[in-house]
This record gives C-alpha cells, structure tokens and sequence, in this order.
C-alpha cells in the first residue's frame, strides 16, 4: 500500500469496513480502480454499480476489468451520480466511493461539480444500510476549483451527528491544495 496516496488510504478504510457478498457502488467510476477495488471485495456473491457521464471512463474501466477477470462483478452505467438512487434500494448498500474532480488523464473542463456532487452524497447516503460507509476523496485547486470542495465541506457539517459519524481529514503538511479525505459512517 501506498499510505500517502488519497485513494490507497480510502481503500483500506473501506476495506476494514466491508464484507464479501455486499452491493458496492464506486460514483465517479473514472478509469476503474475503485470499481476494480469494490469487484473484489464484493467476491462472486456481491454486486457493484458504477457510475460515470463519459463514455470514455466506461471504455477503460471494462478493459481493466476484463484484463482482471472482474468484468462479470460489476454494472458499469453511463449516467451521473446523482441518479444512483434509480439503480438501488434505499438500506441496501453497503459502501459508496467518490473521487470529486476530473477524469485522470481527461478533459479537466469536464468535471463534478457542487450541486450534483451533493445530490449524489445526500442520496448516497439515504442507500447506505445502517453500519454502511461512504468515502470521498475531495480534490480542489485550479482545475476543479475551490466551490465543490467548500460547497461539500458544509453540507458534511449539516449531517444530523445522531446518524452520522463524520471524520475530515487533512495532509497537514502539503502545499498546493492537497486532496482531503472524508469518511462518514452511518450509525
């Protein structure tokens, strides 16, 4: 593991969380790492959903997949985050991921943005079972802007703490607006 990668780090936490044969939905599916990541921990009894608006994160998450031996464990859909609630029952999963910002290696102009980025956290977190976590890698700086990140920072303080346990953290000593990592649990 790589302890000062963002998506490392959720993905143990995530990993200490979870169990086989639960139902996964990675929300900004990208080039597939997440959706990889969740395939295997959901095991052949589980489920992923995966979401993505560019068809070219769907392209390269189903090559990963496929090269993996996963492509059967996972539902990649074209569509944006804030419509999960469309694909899954409220109470019914077990962890969501968001990794906010751009797609790696694409357009930086096409990126999430703060009112559907929340839409999608606030269903998000309607679907989670109760003990069910969420994990969002927060990106900002000149690509993505600071309004997402703020935006989502305040909406996290509005989570009613007898539901929700909600831990920001932050790389103390980077430069240059660093990711921030938030988990919320759901009590």
């Amino acid at each position: 593991m790589r302890p000062s990668q963002i998506t490392d780090w959720c993905q143990e936490i995530l990993r200490s969380q979870a169990r086989p044969g639960g139902l996964y939905i990675d929300a900004t599916m990208g080039n597939g790492h997440d959706t990889l990541f969740f395939s295997r921990l959901a095991g052949e009894s589980g489920r992923v959903l995966a979401f993505d608006i560019q068809p070219a994160a769907l392209e390269s998450t189903r090559e990963l997949l496929k090269d993996q031996g996963m492509a059967e464990r996972a539902e990649l859909i074209l569509d944006s985050h804030e419509h999960m609630d469309s694909y899954a029952e409220r109470g019914s999963v077990d962890a969501i991921c968001f990794n906010f910002g751009y797609l790696p290696g694409g357009d930086h102009k096409i990126a999430t943005r703060a009112d559907t980025s929340i839409k999608a956290v606030d269903k998000g977190l309607d679907l989670l079972k109760k003990g069910g976590m969420m994990s969002l890698c927060i990106y900002s700086g000149g690509d993505t802007g600071f309004e997402e990140r703020d935006r989502l920072l305040e909406f996290l303080k509005t989570l009613p703490p007898k539901e929700y346990t909600v831990i920001v953290n932050q790389y103390h000593n980077r430069k240059n607006q660093p990711p921030i990592p938030v988990f919320i649990f759901k009590n």
